[in-house]
């Protein structure tokens, strides 16, 4: 059994893991929606319905990245949330899962991307699960179990 101590040391790495890897979401998503496509290829020309989407498709990896933020302070607490956010890019992970195989392996950044939505998000999830479990204990048990 975890100590209160422990407990409190594996939240605040949670929180911290959270915060650090949240600017992946934030950052990336900023860059596209404020350069569009051309994040990826400066000197191409994509047309206003592409671009569009693009610059929406970023502001939705935007808003998960404030999303998990909004999460830090109480991640205890948040499960419905965390649960509803790692969902949804695991979702997103499935899609581009399914691109690699009918389309082939994308670069570097997309493979780095596919690992972050399939693994690192549902791992960061069920950890988050076991700190809402450890602070649910009792303290006096908690500290019984020393």
């Amino acid at each position: 059994m975890q100590s209160s101590s422990t407990a409190r040391r594996h939240r605040l790495s949670l929180q911290i893991v959270i915060a650090v890897f949240g600017l992946i979401p934030v950052c990336a998503g900023l860059a596209g929606c404020v350069f569009g496509l051309n994040i990826f290829d400066g000197a191409a020309s994509f047309d206003a319905d592409l671009d569009s989407h693009g610059r929406y498709l970023s502001g939705l990896l935007l808003g998960v990245g404030l999303g998990f933020w909004s999460c830090i302070a109480d991640i205890e607490h948040q499960g419905p949330r965390v649960r509803l956010l790692t969902a949804i890019v695991f979702i997103g992970g499935l899609a581009r899962l399914y691109d690699l195989i009918a389309v082939g392996w994308p670069g570097p950044e997309m493979s780095a991307a596919l690992a972050m939505e399939l693994l690192v998000t549902p791992a960061i999830a069920i950890w988050r699960e076991n700190v809402d479990k450890a602070a649910m204990r009792p303290q006096s048990y908690q500290l019984e179990a020393t």
